[in-house]
């Protein structure tokens, strides 16, 4: 049974470029004023284009049913061959969330905020299964079936992301989960097959520490069209926007550092991994095969 588009689905009449507010967030999401994107917009895309990783929260209790509401959302994005290899624990008890936040470098949003949500790849649950029906589950020992699993569990938290922003709510991933992945395992009690990917922070924005649009790379940096190019156009993008974040920086009484030269720094050497270099040997330990 076919059903009609929602109204926040709908493509608007965007004749008034005026006072257009997907033109507007596209615009503040490139810094780049002469932006002009594709006559379509509703409801939906201007969530989308509003994101912005928030790091302080009120202390506010969540509304009742907003863990149920956002894993309904993540549970209907895309599974691939629908094996839903990917978990979530949601962690509110604050002396877990304290231990979890040291683990991951001691990040103050994860204590401040209500809920903080462990996704986790999840090859356990097809393991178990195997092994009640008396069969192998061979092919979770190859590197393709962790691929899966993350690309599955990324798609499934992006959605949740999706929907507690159009919730009024406000998040942050936190990739540092990753730092020490065997004491994280140990903390949430995860079997073997079962790992710790990101956590995600969820509560109220503080209103009074609001929090603009990072702007992003241009698109000439990322758009490639039938075939992949990188030369003098995309080094030239990258240097108007090493200006661009600057001013963001600048804005936001943040450090102020060129993007070029602190994405390079993130991938120097091992230590710049902050210990995720031996992620490897933890994943062994976590009884990961990655043939």
């Amino acid at each position: 049974m076919s059903t009609s588009p929602t109204s926040a689905q709908r493509p608007r009449d965007r004749t008034d470029i005026a006072n257009d507010p997907v033109l507007d967030l596209a615009r503040q999401r490139y810094r780049q004023i002469d932006f002009i994107v594709p006559q379509v917009g509703n409801e939906t895309i201007e969530v989308l284009f509003a994101h912005r990783s928030v790091r302080s929260y009120l202390p506010t209790s969540l509304p009742p049913g907003t863990v149920e509401t956002l894993v309904t959302a993540a549970q209907s994005a895309a599974s691939s061959s629908n094996l839903q290899v990917w978990s979530v624990i949601a962690v509110e008890d604050p002396e877990r969330k304290a231990r979890l936040a040291a683990l991951a470098g001691n990040q103050k949003h994860i204590l401040q905020a209500p809920l903080f949500l462990i996704w986790l790849i999840d090859l356990a649950r097809l393991d178990n299964l195997a092994k009640e029906r008396g069969t192998s589950a061979e092919a979770l020992g190859y590197i393709d079936s962790f691929l899966l699993g993350a690309v599955d569990t990324s798609l499934a938290a992006q959605n949740a992301v999706v929907a507690l922003e159009s919730l009024g709510l406000g998040g942050v991933y936190i990739g540092a989960i990753r730092n020490k992945p065997v004491e994280v395992a140990k903390e949430l009690a995860l079997p073997p097959n079962v790992f710790a990917l990101f956590g995600l922070v969820v509560g109220h924005p503080d209103p009074a520490v609001p929090t603009d649009i990072k702007p992003r790379l241009p698109q000439e940096v990322v758009l490639h069209r039938e075939q992949y190019s990188w030369g003098a156009p995309q080094r030239a993008a990258i240097e108007i926007y090493d200006q661009r974040i600057r001013i963001f920086q600048q804005e936001q009484n943040l450090p102020q550092q060129d993007w070029s030269t602190q994405a390079v720094n993130r991938v120097k050497d091992a230590p710049a991994l902050h210990g995720r270099e031996r992620l490897h040997d933890a994943l062994t330990a976590l009884g990961f095969g990655l043939n």
